[in-house]
């Protein structure tokens, strides 16, 4: 997919949503161990939940978090050496005979580990993509976990959805990149516990630039609008370079040596997020 004739952007909409894509099987943090990775995340998830709407005892909340510190060093003893990517993209020009993520990654598909539609970061809900051109649409009933004001979900959450909702209507057009600019207007309280449905379109395209708007629909009713400006970043060169450096200030980390400073790889991608192995920019 490309846009004016410009490099082929690194994920695609797709018309429908995958809750599964193919595409995760792929990820060397998921290959073989699909399912019992989407278990591990939905019991995190419910954990998650439960541990800021319940209230057990002193002596029963002490037993419960020393079984959980258990779990957590058993689970720890099987982090990688190397940070695994966080971001699924297509491979250019993989070996023949092996396996690798078609030309053209769908955006949900892209991001297993993502904080908002990731279904394998217990952080995410996670929000469900949709799209039906030219709107992308973001679905998904918040609880406690997400809270805010009493009953309300927390301001920080609706923005974060809405900059990977408003990123999805940029793919519908070919015009994919790094957020610049992101503002909401706060109508009336968005609610715990009813749908909420994101609903994200472009107004304009320049040649570096994306402008996007959206909304929030709940009941009927909208709750909060939004207004986004994304760079245009289709530039998988550098994409790679930041993410080549990030696993080496990883591995000097590990080894004692100087790290890479603060902030000087997503810099060079106008705020870019980057990660390690091959990455997606997401607008995040």
């Amino acid at each position: 997919m490309s846009w004016c004739g410009g490099p082929a952007v690194l994920f695609v909409a797709v018309p429908t949503p995958d809750a599964v894509p193919s595409s995760f099987e792929l990820h060397p943090g998921l290959k073989g161990r699909l399912p019992e990775a989407m278990e591990l995340a939905d019991v995190l998830r419910r954990l998650i939940r439960l541990s800021v709407s319940t209230a057990p005892p002193p002596a029963e909340t002490a037993r419960l978090v020393a079984q959980l510190a258990a779990v957590a060093d058993d689970l720890e003893a099987h982090a990688p050496e190397m940070p695994f990517p966080r971001f699924i993209a297509p491979a250019e020009d993989a070996p023949p005979g092996e396996d690798a993520p078609p030309k053209e990654v769908p955006i949900g598909g892209a991001m297993p580990f993502d904080v908002v539609v990731g279904p394998f970061n217990p952080l995410a809900l996670p929000v469900v993509l949709d799209f039906d051109p030219p709107k992308a649409f973001g679905r998904g009933v918040f609880d406690v976990a997400y809270e805010g004001a009493p009953g309300c979900v927390h301001g920080a959450v609706l923005a974060s959805t809405f900059d990977i909702v408003l990123t999805g209507a940029n793919a519908i057009v070919g015009a994919t990149g790094p957020t610049v600019r992101l503002a909401l207007r706060y109508l009336r309280p968005t609610l715990t516990g009813v749908e909420a449905v994101f609903e994200g379109w472009v107004t304009e395209v320049t040649d570096r630039r994306v402008f996007s708007k959206g909304r929030i629909v709940q009941d009927g009713i909208v709750t909060v609008e939004a207004e986004g400006e994304f760079a245009i970043f289709n530039n998988r060169e550098l994409v790679n370079r930041m993410a080549s450096r990030r696993s080496r200030g990883a591995g000097g980390a590990a080894s004692g040596g100087e790290a890479e400073a603060p902030g000087t790889g997503a810099a060079e991608a106008g705020g870019a997020a980057a990660a390690g192995g091959d990455v997606v920019p997401t607008g995040e």
